[in-house]
C-alpha cells in the first residue's frame, strides 16, 4: 500500500522558511571543487538524493572529503584527474549528477559503466554523447540507443576543436559539456545547433566556472569560447544559495493564503533563474518584498489571483507550481513552451494534467503546453498520485491553501531535493 499523507484545508500565519541549498548549485559545486587543484569547504550543501549520489560516486572516483560542520564540507581536490579510472557508478535519477559526470568520464576516459533506476534510463542523453564523441570520446549504450545505461572507455583526442550540440531537449547537456572541456587543457568552440532552452541554467554553470576559474566567452548563446590551458581552481569557501525552484511553492503559498511568507538563502542577487518566479507572481496579484538575501511574498485584501498566459521556458521547475496557483485564478491559464517538462523526472505534462483533473479542472495538454480552467468548486481529499517526482508532490500541496483538503501519495519523493517539504509546509499553518 502507497504511503501518503493528509493535508486539511489550511490558513496560514506570516512565516520565514530557511531555503535548503540549490541542488543545482549544489551538484555543480561538488563537480568543480572535486577537479579543482585544491581544497575547498562547501557551506549550505544541499542534503538530499540527488546530492547523495553525486557524493557516492565521487567517493567512488577517489575523491576526498571531510565533513566539518553541519551542511559544510569540505572538498580535497583532486587536479582534473580522479584517482579511480575504473568504476561502477549507481546515480540514481539524478540528472543534475548524471549528465556532467558522463561528460567529465568521457573527456577524461577510463573504464566507467553508468546507470540509475529505470526512470533515468527513459531520459534522453543521446545529444550529449554524440558532441562527447565528437570531440574523440568513447560513450558506448548499454541499452536503447540514445539512453543510459552507459560504458565510457578511454577517449582519443581526434584533434576538433568546435563541438555542435543540441539545446532543445536539455540544457544540461550544455553545461556538462561546458563543465567537462576545459579538462582537455584545450581551447574549444560549443556551437548551439537550434533553440537553447532554459537559459538561466546555462547562466549558473557559467558564473559558477568563473568562480572556479574558467571563464567562458558567451557569444549570445549561439557560440561558447573555452580558454586553453584552463584549470579549475577552488575558492577557499563557498556557500550555497538557497533553492529558488524550492522557493516557489512557499512563495505561492503567500500569494495563496495573503499571509507574507518569506524564504531567505536567495534575493535580488540570486544567480538563479528561478527567482524570476516572483515576477510572474508580481503580474497575478502578489505583493513582492525584495532583500539581499530574501524575497518574501503576500497578497493584498481584496485582490484577486489573475489568469494568465505565459511562456516558461525561463523557468521550467517553478512554472509547474503555476499550474496548481491557476486554480485560483477563477478563468483559464496556460503555460507554454514546456516541452522539457516531458524527460523530467516523469513526464510532466502528463502527470500534471492528470493530477489536476482530479481536484475539478478541466485540462488540455500540448506537445509543449498545457490550459487549464480551474472548476467552480475543487474536489476535495483528491489523491494525488506522485510518480516519484518531488515538484509534484510539492506542487498539489498546494491545494490544501484553497479551502479542501488533498491527500498526497508517496510524500517521501520528496526527498530527492527537500526530505523536511512537509514538515516545513505544514509549520506555516495558522
Amino acid at each position: 500500500m502507497t504511503e501518503s499523507i493528509r493535508l486539511p484545508a489550511a490558513a496560514l500565519k506570516p512565516a520565514t522558511v530557511a531555503l535548503p541549498g540549490s541542488k543545482s548549485i549544489s551538484n555543480r559545486t561538488l563537480l568543480l571543487a572535486a577537479l579543482s587543484d585544491n581544497t575547498c569547504e562547501i557551506r549550505s550543501l544541499l542534503k538530499s538524493d540527488d546530492t547523495d549520489r553525486m557524493l557516492e560516486a565521487l567517493a567512488k572516483l577517489g575523491v576526498q572529503f571531510e565533513r566539518t560542520d553541519e551542511g559544510r564540507l569540505k572538498v580535497y581536490g583532486s587536479g582534473g584527474i580522479f584517482p579511480n579510472r575504473q568504476a561502477d557508478l549507481f546515480l540514481g535519477n539524478a540528472g543534475t549528477a548524471f549528465r556532467p559526470l558522463t561528460a567529465v568520464l568521457a573527456i577524461l576516459g577510463g573504464d566507467y559503466h553508468l546507470h540509475g533506476v529505470a526512470r533515468m534510463h527513459e531520459r534522453p542523453i543521446g545529444d550529449l554523447a554524440d558532441a562527447l564523441r565528437l570531440a574523440g570520446a568513447d560513450v558506448q549504450y548499454l541499452g536503447n540507443e540514445g539512453y543510459p545505461p552507459l560504458q565510457i572507455n578511454t577517449r582519443t583526442d581526434n584533434g576538433v576543436r568546435v563541438i555542435p550540440i543540441k539545446g532543445n531537449v536539455s540544457s544540461q547537456f550544455l553545461t556538462a559539456l561546458l563543465m567537462a572541456l576545459p579538462l582537455t587543457g584545450e581551447a574549444f568552440e560549443i556551437h548551439m545547433v537550434g533553440e537553447l532552452i532554459s537559459k538561466p541554467y546555462i547562466n549558473i554553470t557559467l558564473k559558477l566556472m568563473a568562480q572556479f576559474g574558467v571563464v567562458v566567452e558567451n557569444q549570445n548563446y549561439q557560440i561558447f569560447k573555452l580558454p586553453a590551458a584552463a584549470c579549475y581552481h577552488a575558492p577557499d569557501v563557498l556557500p550555497v544559495e538557497g533553492d529558488a525552484s524550492s522557493a516557489s511553492y512557499f512563495l505561492a503559498a503567500g500569494l495563496l493564503s495573503g499571509a507574507p511568507i518569506r524564504v531567505t538563502g536567495i534575493g535580488r542577487n540570486s544567480i538563479q533563474g528561478d527567482v524570476a518566479f516572483a515576477h510572474e507572481l508580481e503580474k497575478i496579484g502578489a505583493t513582492v518584498i525584495w532583500g539581499d538575501d530574501f524575497i518574501e511574498v503576500s497578497r493584498a485584501e481584496g485582490t484577486a489571483v489573475r489568469p494568465f498566459d505565459l511562456d516558461a521556458n525561463h523557468i521550467p521547475d517553478a512554472a509547474m507550481t503555476l499550474a496548481v496557483v491557476a486554480l485560483a485564478a477563477g478563468a483559464p491559464c496556460t503555460l507554454r513552451n514546456i516541452g522539457s517538462w516531458r524527460v523530467k523526472e516523469t513526464d510532466r505534462i502528463a502527470a500534471m494534467a492528470a493530477e489536476l483533473r482530479k481536484v475539478g479542472a478541466e485540462v488540455v495538454e500540448e506537445a509543449e503546453a498545457i490550459h487549464i480552467t480551474p472548476p467552480a468548486a475543487l474536489t476535495a481529499d483528491a489523491e494525488i498520485d506522485t510518480y516519484d517526482d518531488h515538484r509534484i508532490a510539492m506542487c498539489f500541496s498546494l491545494v490544501s491553501l484553497l479551502g479542501v483538503p488533498v491527500v498526497i501519495n508517496d510524500p517521501k519523493c520528496t526527498h530527492k531535493t527537500f526530505p523536511t517539504y512537509f514538515d516545513v509546509f505544514a509549520s506555516l499553518r495558522s
